[in-house]
C-alpha cells in the first residue's frame, strides 16, 4: 500500500492521466471556490502582510500573486503562445510551475523566438532589464518560504 501511494506522489501533475469529466468538475469546483473565497483571502493576506512587514511585506505578497498569475497565464494561453511566440516546440509553454517570461527567456537563449516573441522580450526588457533571463534564474534561486532549499523544476529532476 505504501509503495502504491509513493508511486502516486512521484507522478508530476502534468503527466497524470485524468478522466475528462473529472478534470472539468475539478476546474469548476476550483473556480467557484476561488470566486467565493478568493476576495476574502486576498484582502486578509494584504492586511496581514502589511501588518507583519509593512510595505516590504505587501510588496512580497504582491510579487507572489503576480508570479502565480503569470504561471496561470502560462497554462491558460499555452497553445496560443506556442503558435505565436516560438518557432519549434523544444521548450513549450504550459508548464504550471513556470512563468511566461521564463519560457521566453529559455527560448531566446536557443534562438527559438518568432518576431512576435522577440518583440515581447524587448518590451519586457525595456520595462525590467534582462527580465526574461532573470526569470529563468528565479526558478533555481532560494525561495523565501523554503529556507535553504532550492527549487528545481520537475523536468530537470528526470
Amino acid at each position: 500500500m505504501l509503495t502504491k501511494r509513493k508511486n502516486l506522489l512521484d507522478k508530476s501533475a502534468g503527466s497524470k492521466k485524468v478522466h475528462p469529466i473529472i478534470g472539468l468538475v475539478l476546474l469548476m469546483i476550483a473556480m467557484v471556490l476561488l470566486i467565493l473565497t478568493g476576495p476574502i483571502g486576498f484582502l486578509y493576506s494584504m492586511i496581514y502582510a502589511f501588518i507583519r512587514k509593512g510595505l516590504t511585506g505587501l510588496g512580497e505578497f504582491c510579487f507572489q500573486m503576480a508570479l502565480a498569475i503569470d504561471q496561470l497565464g502560462n497554462v491558460i494561453m499555452q497553445h496560443l503562445l506556442n503558435h505565436l511566440i516560438i518557432k519549434k516546440r523544444e521548450i513549450p509553454f504550459g508548464d504550471p510551475d513556470e512563468t511566461i517570461s521564463s519560457v521566453i527567456g529559455k527560448n531566446m537563449l536557443k534562438d527559438n523566438l518568432t518576431r512576435t516573441g522577440r518583440s515581447i522580450d524587448k518590451i519586457l526588457n525595456f520595462i525590467d532589464p534582462a527580465h526574461s533571463f532573470r526569470s529563468i534564474a528565479y526558478q533555481i534561486e532560494y525561495r523565501p518560504h523554503e529556507k535553504g532549499e532550492i527549487h528545481i523544476p520537475s523536468k530537470a529532476q528526470n
